[in-house]
């Protein structure tokens, strides 16, 4: 972890490109999510809820740096994850189960409330990658976007799938990669790539 934080500090260049900072922490949100899916809704399975948090957290230090609310985002999906799975015990004393559902009541509301300020942080981090006249980090930004919006969100994805603005680009995420449409009418494929214990990178080609 202390490699990734002085490379992700320095935007060191590879072979293939250079890590983004915020490609990283991207990649990162997407692992966040696929380790609590993998832990499943076990309660026994906590511990590593509890390590994909700190994991997180750790990423969230080398990329966006000390962030009070972004900490505070992650504690409070990873707390309510084992709410829910708790509640699911129909051996819960009625009035404990009320607390817990007034608890997450609040804990969304929390919620709504910090993503704002982690968007405005993200948005303030640096992004490498500037080839196809800054596709990348348009790429990057309106990926994370979305990634802050839905980050412990209760609905499900919707029929059309997300997008959002960045200045005059749509940038639409697709799951498997996301597209860029630029003002000039121009669409780009773009998807992330890590290089092993460095971190990622965006990369963008357009679709002809």
């Amino acid at each position: 972890m202390a490699l990734i934080s002085l490379l992700m500090l320095c935007g060191c260049s590879t072979q293939t490109g250079q890590i983004s900072p915020g490609a990283t922490l991207l990649s990162a949100l997407n692992d966040y999510q696929g380790e609590m899916q993998h832990a499943g809704n076990s309660p026994d399975r906590w511990p590593d809820r509890q390590r994909a948090g700190g994991t997180l957290k750790d990423i969230i230090t080398a990329t966006v740096g000390g962030s009070r609310e972004f900490y505070r985002l992650v504690d409070l999906d990873v707390k309510k994850r084992e709410f829910i799975i708790t509640l699911r015990d129909s051996h819960l004393r009625t009035d404990r189960t009320q607390e817990m559902k007034d608890e997450l009541v609040a804990m969304d509301e929390e919620i709504l409330a910090l993503k704002p300020i982690v968007r405005e942080q993200v948005a303030a981090m640096p992004v490498t990658g500037e080839s196809h006249r800054g596709v990348e980090k348009v790429a990057t930004y309106g990926m994370l976007k979305l990634a802050v919006d839905k980050f412990s969100s209760s609905g499900r994805r919707g029929i059309d799938p997300p997008s959002t603005w960045v200045e005059q680009d749509l940038v639409t995420d697709l799951e498997t990669f996301s597209t860029v449409r630029t003002l000039d009418g121009a669409t780009y494929r773009c998807s992330l790539y890590g290089i092993p214990d460095e971190g990622s990178s965006m990369k963008c080609a357009p679709i002809k």
